[in-house]
């Protein structure tokens, strides 16, 4: 049956009445303001997303619609911690970069989600309609998949969404525990026109991808075998599963299968985002990893260091996929109560496969440019061991910095005398104010002027036998004076041999927030700090070099970040009804 059909079989279904409006007016509580960030809230960002108060987790559903940009995300409207009543929370953007925060497009008013409406996923049906599926936590506790779609399609915002009254589409199998079933991927259609969805399990300590397929994206069937799985990983929560081009940095759609794709199964469990990368045999419905998860340290991940519950999209006007990534706090849930917020979404990251084929780049999009402003350039800085050099007059606080070191010869760089170690233990041990020959050098952000408070961002060069190994570090043991929070180092290695390439780092500082992209994005590390005195115009950056050998700083740029704009939709709507601007007050005020 042909899936243009089927998803007019779906559209009869609601149009016949067998819906339930996902509209609530309790939950219409965001006022009509524009954001900024206070001097009291040191903490707030100025470019990474995040709502105006409570708490955000998990993000949903992005995805692009008529010009406009949807994230969806896991909100709670009652307060500063997770708790039951969650909410799906909208808001929508021209440019991944200024947002407005529109009314939450869906709330638990149903017995299929009366107790929270949990994550899921938007997929783009034929004749661009979108619908989500999510997951409903029922009046028993049981996590039960559910479908919704668009109130009017031709609402390029999408700010009303009507619930299938038949939910809960999908129920937790035989041998499933009830809170054990949730968060289903975007779907992909095959080459017969079903379509496939995998919802993320645990049985018996094996995580696991349950399939289901459907000729009408309404009635579904369990495939007879999960699409992957594996013993000792836990629960799998907010899995994804994508094709990555092998010859590009292009994105491509969720339902591309063909011989120029590989297929990317990611998993969140144990605090961190896991990937593998692998070959999808949709006749038999089998997913064959190149490499499969080992529950231990030498795993992929997107980020190593606060990153989880993530999710990807295809963007069809730039040809590229995008992961979005929740950022939790370190600090105590009394701190969250206090600032009246908790959580944060990653910035937009463009995700493709490595020309090497062994691991996913990634890199923020090329929107950043748009919030770059005052820029710093050096280059070909030589830089001796103990020394310290400012980043001079740009804001600290928000910033971009781009560098590239450049060694001297590599037979000076330390014996790693076995293998495998751990790469966080090797960071903690040795911090960024313990020499080395080549390395620690690096970034110090959010620093005092005397380095009281610092997070140092950092490489150190190691050999063993005839190959020479990176070392990435991000060391929170100084990043602040304040008590209570987690001051967690992180650390991985960078797939790159620095025989041929020079040592590149990139961080995005955004006031509690620091993303670095190591190797040109093979490896990434997310920090959340909370300096006490490194606030603001007190924040200063470096360039370091603690290392015993001298290094050179090739070029570096860095810029300091205008703030992006985030407002809410009665703004634009009271310029509506006053001056008659319409959907160009959306359109303006992403274009100022």
């Amino acid at each position: 049956m042909e899936a243009i059909f089927l998803v007019g079989l779906l559209c009869v279904l609601f149009n016949n009445g067998i819906e339930v409006d996902a509209s609530h007016s309790e939950f219409q509580n965001f006022q009509s303001h524009n954001l900024t960030v206070p001097e009291t809230q040191p903490y707030r960002t100025s470019y990474h997303f995040q709502p105006p108060k409570n708490w955000l987790n998990d993000p949903n559903g992005p995805m692009l619609y008529k010009g406009f940009y949807h994230l969806f995300y896991q909100y709670n409207p009652n307060g500063a911690l997770f708790d039951a009543g969650m909410v799906w929370a909208h808001s929508v953007s021209h440019d991944l970069i200024n947002w407005i925060h529109l009314n939450h497009a869906l709330y638990p008013t149903e017995p299929f989600d009366i107790k929270s409406c949990w994550s899921g996923s938007v997929t783009i049906l034929p004749g661009n309609k979108p619908a989500i599926l999510y997951t409903g936590i029922n009046a028993n506790d049981t996590q039960v998949q559910n479908l919704a779609m668009p109130k009017n399609l031709s609402d390029p915002l999408l700010k009303e969404w009507i619930k299938f009254s038949q939910n809960p589409v999908i129920t937790p199998p035989t041998g499933v525990a009830k809170d054990d079933f949730r968060d289903p991927t975007t779907a992909w259609v095959d080459a017969e026109g079903k379509w496939n969805v995998i919802v993320g399990s645990l049985i018996n300590d094996r995580g696991m991808a349950i399939l289901y397929q459907s000729e009408d994206f309404v009635n579904w069937r369990m495939y007879k075998d999960p699409l992957h799985s594996k013993e000792k990983t836990g629960m799998w929560e907010c899995p994804d599963f994508f094709p990555v081009s092998i010859n590009s940095t292009n994105g491509v759609d969720t339902s591309v299968m063909n011989p120029s794709v590989k297929h990317v199964m990611k998993a969140s469990f144990n605090s961190h985002d896991y990937y593998i990368i692998g070959t999808y045999v949709p006749g038999v419905q089998k997913y064959i990893p190149d490499t499969d998860f080992t529950s231990t340290n030498t795993d992929l991940r997107y980020d190593y260091g606060k990153f989880y519950a993530s999710k990807t999209f295809f963007d069809s006007i730039k040809n590229r996929r995008i992961l979005w990534g929740w950022v939790n706090e370190s600090d105590s849930s009394e701190d969250d109560v206090r600032k009246g917020w908790s959580g944060l979404q990653s910035f937009p990251r463009q995700i493709w496969l490595d020309r090497s084929g062994s691991q996913l780049v990634q890199w923020p999009v090329e929107e950043i440019n748009k919030l770059h402003d005052k820029q710093v350039s050096i280059q070909n800085k030589k830089l001796d061991g103990g020394s310290v050099l400012e980043i001079p007059g740009i804001t600290a606080s928000q910033a971009d910095a781009e560098i590239v070191f450049e060694l001297p010869e590599l037979e000076e760089a330390e014996l790693l005398k076995s293998t495998p170690v751990d790469p966080q233990q090797m960071c903690t041990d040795a911090n960024a104010s313990v020499r080395g020959r080549l390395g620690p050098f690096g970034l110090l952000a959010l620093a005092t002027e005397d380095l009281t408070e610092q997070t140092a961002i950092f490489f150190r060069i190691f050999r063993h036998e005839n190959t020479y190994i990176v070392l990435m570090c991000s060391d929170q043991s100084r990043s602040s004076i304040k008590e209570n929070v987690d001051k967690t180092t992180y650390g991985a290695f960078v797939n790159i041999d620095p025989q041929n390439e020079k040592i590149s780092l990139r961080s995005l500082i955004d006031h509690s927030i620091i993303e670095s992209f190591g190797g040109e994005g093979r490896t990434c590390i997310t920090s959340r700090v909370y300096p006490q005195l490194a606030v603001h115009k007190e924040a200063h950056l470096y360039v370091f070099n603690n290392g015993t050998q001298s290094i050179t700083i090739s070029r570096l740029k860095a810029w300091g970040m205008s703030k992006a704009q985030f407002n809410y939709e009665e703004s634009c709507l009271n310029n509506e009804a006053h001056n008659g601007e319409g959907l160009s007050c959306f359109v303006g005020m992403f274009e100022k």
